[in-house]
């Protein structure tokens, strides 16, 4: 297979611009569309993965991951499924990780948390500093709820592996109506005590899930609102690469993300794009539209790939579709978030 030099940005190869002029310099790659957990807000219970050979391999992935590096990427995200329970992960990690400080600024990841605790001092051995864990509730029989099945006690043990090995880390929570919202402020006061961040998330429409997402789409408007009557929030300069924006809470040192992506539209800032573990590039999170790698690759090696790298910019739109409610049609997009890796 062909390489491309550690940490070397060609000069002659064309900066990752779209066609509105956004620059692109993050690129989310999904390892896996499996996961073992099945949130209601993400997956359907009974689930059809790809079989592997329909899967990039961690050798594929490290060389595209090398290219976009190229072009200018700054920040790469793994994510899933759930990436950690890709065998042999921790490699890829150290594989990207080599640019680190030569063309990369960092590698983070995006978890479910149920494996770190077996994998958190690798990661940070790996040159990763800061992760994600997904956590909606703390409550053990609500998060068994929401995950189907999961046991919230994993996760738990994965965040303190991830401190100890001293990792950043912040809590992603899907707000969710009827479900969740009562525990919002106590996980926020939580993750103060801990040492985390806390990022709430509105639901998305991505794939059939067989839940109604309209019963539980909280607005983060009202659950901004809410949490102002307990603690004044003052806006940040503060950016980690992707959507959320966040806040100071008064009397805490645990910064307050927002994503927005129904009541606040980002789009017009968007510098992001996403490779699936099946190679192919998806240009917004809320469209269908695509371009398919994998073959390229395969047929004719990273020479193959620019062009179609070249035709997703000048396909990127403006801007996503995402509507909820009770016009809306079930899901505006097909593939459930755990394809993408959100």
């Amino acid at each position: 297979m062909e390489t491309v030099d550690k940490g070397k940005v060609d000069p002659g190869r064309r900066a990752m611009t779209d066609a509105l002029g956004r620059r692109i310099s993050y690129l989310r790659i999904s390892v896996t569309d499996r996961c073992d957990l099945r949130c209601r807000y993400c997956m359907a219970e009974r689930m059809q993965f790809l079989p592997k050979n329909q899967v990039l391999t961690l050798e594929e992935i490290a060389l595209l991951a090398d290219l976009f590096i190229a072009r200018g990427v700054r920040r790469i995200r793994l994510t899933g499924g759930e990436p950690l329970v890709r065998r042999d992960i921790v490699d890829l990690v150290r594989r990207i990780g080599r640019h680190l400080g030569g063309g990369l600024d960092e590698v983070t990841l995006t978890t479910n948390g149920t494996r770190l605790a077996q994998h958190a001092q690798a990661l940070a051995d790996a040159g990763v500093r800061r992760i994600n864990v997904s956590l909606d509730s703390r409550d053990p029989d609500r998060f068994a709820h929401v995950t189907r099945g999961g046991d919230v006690r994993t996760v738990v043990d994965g965040l303190n592996a991830a401190r100890d090995a001293g990792l950043s880390v912040k809590i992603n929570m899907v707000a969710l109506k009827g479900i969740n919202e009562d525990e919002i402020l106590p996980m926020l006061h939580w993750c103060n005590g801990e040492g985390f961040d806390l990022t709430l998330i509105e639901t998305m429409p991505l794939g059939e899930t067989g839940e109604d997402r309209t019963d539980h789409y909280l607005p983060l408007t009202q659950v901004a609102d809410s949490i102002r009557r307990h603690h004044m929030l003052t806006p940040l300069s503060h950016r980690t690469g992707g959507p959320a924006r966040y806040h100071a809470v008064e009397g805490m040192t645990a910064r307050l993300g927002l994503i927005t992506p129904l009541t606040n539209n980002f789009c017009a800032d968007c510098n992001r794009m996403r490779m699936t573990c099946e190679g192919k590039i998806f240009m917004c999170l809320g469209h269908e539209d695509h371009v398919d790698l994998k073959t390229a690759f395969r047929e004719g090696g990273l020479d193959a790939v620019e062009p179609l790298i070249d035709r997703a910019l000048r396909l990127k739109p403006a801007r996503h579709d995402f509507r909820i409610g009770a016009d809306a049609p079930p899901a505006a997009v097909r593939r459930h978030m755990s394809v993408t890796g959100g």
